[in-house]
């Protein structure tokens, strides 16, 4: 294992034996003939393996894809990442001796699996990386996150950790998405009329990034962490003038979102901003931060603007 300041090369990536470093991301083969590793496709979810490492040649196909190709190509598909990203992020969990990662996006259903050990100030350059892959400022999530370092299956891993009203937390890093009992929405009040309502906290996170230093800030916001926490919520978009509405724009989200505008015309929808895109964070790294800027100039022209105010850039 390379453990030099030195990037790795495409040829020194290649030369990993792919059978292990799937492996060191937690997936071992379902079956084994001969020089062929059959594998539940770590690219999505299925019941029946259709994943096929060739060891002799060092080489993968999913059938149920239609791709195959060497290890970067595998990389570059499961992190949706460009190939100097994928190098990067190969080099940095080299760095940090993590032979156990989990696969990404993948909601850990036994949560109550999952035991808080130590949770700190952020620091680790992995999770870094991550945020700034995110175009998190790391300003922002420093004072949002914590690192946590949590044991699941008997096992030890760290992530940037935000917490809720009941002192869980949600747990997030390049490779897994999980959460800590108990569950909860999160609330941040700054005894504001407006509210600002979000699906997932990197999307909090990110309209913090995009308005840093604005006098918008000053808003209530609302985490809900889970769309199954929706009804917990209702009752407290009562209690504000406005409500802005940032959720997602997958079927479910845009469903939530209708649901919550039927209940007063002080509700918002603001998913609008990012219609191409499917949520406030996928829109702010399409975009980058020159479009950021634009978009905080624009919502601070007039003391009277709000967050309806904002345009999609272009």
């Amino acid at each position: 294992m390379n453990i030099s300041n030195k990037p790795l090369t495409c040829a020194e990536v290649k030369s990993r034996d792919m059978v292990d470093y799937l492996a060191s991301l937690g997936f071992e083969p379902t079956r084994i003939s001969r020089h062929h590793y059959w594998y539940l496709s770590p690219l999505r979810i299925e019941k029946t393996a259709s994943f096929k490492v060739n060891r002799t040649l060092n080489r993968w196909y999913d059938f149920g894809e239609g791709k195959g190709g060497n290890i970067i190509d595998f990389g570059v598909l499961y992190f949706k990442c460009s190939v100097s990203d994928f190098l990067k992020q190969f080099h940095l969990t080299s760095l940090q001796h993590q032979p156990h990662i989990l696969p990404p996006e993948r909601e850990i259903e036994e949560e109550e699996l999952i035991t808080i050990l130590k949770v700190e100030k952020l620091s680790s350059p992995v999770l870094f990386h991550y945020l700034k892959h995110r175009r998190i400022d790391s300003e922002v999530a420093q004072s949002f996150c914590k690192e946590v370092t949590f044991e699941l299956y008997k096992k030890k891993y760290y992530a940037i950790g935000f917490k809720n009203d009941a002192n869980g937390y949600e747990l997030r890093n390049q490779f897994f998405k999980g959460s800590s009992q108990p569950k909860d929405i999160t609330t941040i009040e700054n005894k504001a009329q407006k509210l600002v309502v979000f699906e997932g906290f990197f999307d909090f996170l990110s309209y913090q990034t995009i308005y840093k230093n604005s006098e918008c800030l000053t808003e209530d916001f609302l985490i809900l962490n889970s769309l199954s926490f929706l009804n917990k919520a209702k009752p407290l978009l009562k209690n504000y003038n406005q409500v802005h509405l940032f959720l997602d724009r997958d079927t479910k989200g845009q469903n939530c979102t209708l649901e919550l505008l039927s209940l007063g015309s002080h509700i918002q929808d603001e998913s609008n901003l990012y219609k191409h895109n499917k949520d406030l964070n996928e829109w702010l790294m399409h975009f980058g931060l020159p479009k950021k800027q634009s978009m905080q100039k624009s919502h601070s022209s007039s003391q009277a603007a709000t967050v309806s105010d904002i345009k999609q850039p272009g």
